[in-house]
């Protein structure tokens, strides 16, 4: 680190548990963030503030007015232009150090195997059901950790999915990608604006966590949250041995 990464991140290397070795590895570390949402918006500006290196971030979609009650990384002026680059901009204003790498695209399988593994951490960060299975399965596939959350009306959820310890599940044992779901979108039952902060937030904290070794990570814990009363449950979750995805017998 030159001088003045020293004086920027120096909180962080106050902290016993990151120092100058754990910033050290978050600047070489590599995140891929699906989804430039509302999610996506705070769990990326805070990877960049925080120094990661470097940060890809797909998204096939465009600002929209409507967006702007939420998801902080955008601006006025940028309705209309693709998230992923609108959010590089963003990044760039508080961070110039950060390479963040727009791809204007959507999440298929060919392309997560492509950039899943590049990444350290993979940050689920999208509003549909079928991309998190695909996330999820592309993760699995590549032994990636896998931070997921989500949000709607007042609730919000979390977890980490990494099974590179043999005893934790993935994404599909807790939701199977057969079950039958509902797919509940912003647009129609809306979204209380801070719930996607929050939720976007411990995102980017569990994958930073992942990234340079400090704490504990969630993983086997699906942790809820009520932002109505801002209580928090949580659900401890094991692996399926018969995870179509995970298990032994998986295609």
């Amino acid at each position: 680190m030159n001088d003045g990464q020293l004086l920027r991140y120096s909180r962080h290397i106050l902290l016993d548990d990151i120092g100058i070795d754990g910033q050290e590895r978050l600047l070489a570390s590599h995140a891929l963030v699906i989804g430039a949402g509302g999610l996506g918006s705070s769990a990326v500006l805070y990877l960049a503030s925080a120094g990661v290196g470097r940060i890809t971030v797909l998204d096939h979609d465009d600002v929209d007015a409507t967006n702007l009650q939420r998801q902080i990384a955008h601006t006025l002026d940028r309705i209309g232009r693709p998230k992923a680059e609108s959010v590089r901009e963003a990044v760039r204003a508080i961070n110039p150090d950060v390479q963040l790498v727009p791809r204007v695209q959507r999440a298929d399988t060919a392309l997560l195997d492509e950039l899943v593994p590049q990444a350290g951490v993979v940050l689920d960060c999208c509003d549909n059901f079928e991309t998190r299975q695909a996330v999820n399965a592309a993760c699995v596939r590549h032994a990636r950790p896998l931070v997921s959350g989500a949000a709607i009306r007042f609730d919000g959820q979390l977890s980490v999915f990494d099974v590179r310890t043999p005893a934790q599940p993935c994404y599909a044992c807790v939701f199977p990608p057969t079950m039958a779901f509902e797919e509940t979108r912003c647009a129609v039952l809306g979204v209380f604006a801070p719930m996607v902060g929050i939720i976007g937030t411990l995102q980017a904290a569990e994958a930073l966590k992942l990234l340079c070794g400090a704490g504990t990570p969630a993983a086997g814990r699906l942790l809820m949250l009520d932002g109505r009363s801002m209580e928090w449950s949580e659900v401890r979750v094991p692996r399926d041995p018969a995870c179509p995805v995970c298990g032994p017998h998986r295609h």
